[in-house]
C-alpha cells in the first residue's frame, strides 16, 4: 500500500491545482491545504499558495504548491515536492515555472521562461526548446482549461492540451464526465467531474479512473479520487483560506 501512495503521490499533488479561480481585483491571497488518503490511512498532504503579483509590469498571479508523505509512508520514502508558476492574469498561460523534487535520494531542480509569442521556451536544464501554441506547464495545466474553456458546453469528449513537465512537453487529454454533487466539509457542493484520460497500466483499474470535483461556483477543487486496484485513493479539501479568513465551517 505504501509503495502504491509513493507512485501517486506526485501526479496526485499536480492534480490537486486544478481548477482554482482568483479575483483580478486587489492583492488576493488563497491558500488550500489538502490530506491525501488511501481508505482511512494518511499517506501525504499538500498545501497551495496563491497570490496576486506582477511579471515584466503585467499582472500576474504567482502559485506555489508544496507537497509531501507524511507518518510511517515519509520514514520509508521520504517525498518533499515543491512547484511554483507565475501566469498572465488575463490569459492563463505561464511567463515562469520551477519545479523542485527531493523524492528519497533523488533531486531535480530546473527553472522555464515561457515566450508564448515566438512559441518557444527557455529551459535552464537543456536551453531552448521551440514549443505548441498556449503551451502551459503542468502545474496549471488544469485550472487554465477550465478557464479558458466553456465548460457547460464542452460534453463528454477528450480536450488535448500540450504542457511542459520539467523540460519536456507532453500532450494531456482531459474530457469533462459530467456534474455531481459531492459531500464536502464545506456541505453539498455542486461540482464539475473532470478525468484526464490515461493509461489504466499497473495502477489504475480503468483509462478514467481519476477524478478531479471542481466546484461550479468559483471553480476550486474539493475533491480528488484516484481509483485504483486495490481501492481509491483520495484527496480531501481540509481548509481553504481567503486572505487569512476560513471558508470552511465546522
Amino acid at each position: 500500500m505504501m509503495k502504491l501512495l509513493t507512485y501517486t503521490f506526485a501526479f496526485l499533488v499536480l492534480a490537486l491545482t486544478m481548477g482554482i479561480s482568483f479575483s483580478t481585483q486587489g492583492k488576493t491571497r488563497e491558500r488550500l491545504e489538502f490530506d491525501l488518503k488511501l481508505g482511512f490511512v494518511k499517506g501525504g498532504e499538500a498545501v497551495m499558495i496563491i497570490k496576486d503579483t506582477a511579471y515584466n509590469g503585467n499582472p500576474a498571479k504567482l502559485y506555489h504548491l508544496k507537497g509531501r508523505t507524511t507518518g510511517v509512508t515519509d520514514k520509508v520514502f521520504n517525498v518533499n515536492n515543491e512547484y511554483e508558476s507565475i501566469i498572465d492574469a488575463k490569459t492563463y498561460l505561464p511567463y515562469k515555472s520551477i519545479r523542485n523534487a527531493k523524492e528519497r535520494k533523488y533531486r531535480y531542480y530546473n527553472e522555464v521562461f515561457f515566450y508564448h509569442d515566438i512559441d518557444s521556451a527557455y529551459s535552464q536544464k537543456s536551453g531552448w526548446i521551440k514549443t505548441p501554441h498556449n503551451l502551459t506547464d503542468f502545474l496549471t495545466v488544469f485550472f487554465y482549461f477550465v478557464n479558458t474553456y466553456p465548460m457547460d458546453k464542452i460534453g463528454d469528449k477528450n480536450t488535448e492540451l500540450y504542457t511542459l513537465h520539467g523540460h519536456e512537453v507532453s500532450l494531456i487529454k482531459v474530457r469533462l464526465t459530467g456534474t455531481e454533487q459531492v459531500e464536502t466539509k464545506m456541505g453539498m457542493v455542486d461540482c464539475y467531474v473532470v478525468s484526464p484520460i490515461m493509461e489504466k497500466g499497473k495502477v489504475l483499474k480503468r483509462a478514467d479512473g481519476v477524478r478531479f470535483y471542481i466546484s461550479r461556483e468559483g471553480k476550486f477543487p474539493v475533491q480528488l479520487d484516484f481509483e485504483t486496484k486495490v481501492g481509491t485513493l483520495r484527496a480531501v479539501l481540509q481548509s481553504y483560506k481567503i486572505n487569512g479568513r476560513e471558508q470552511i465551517k465546522n
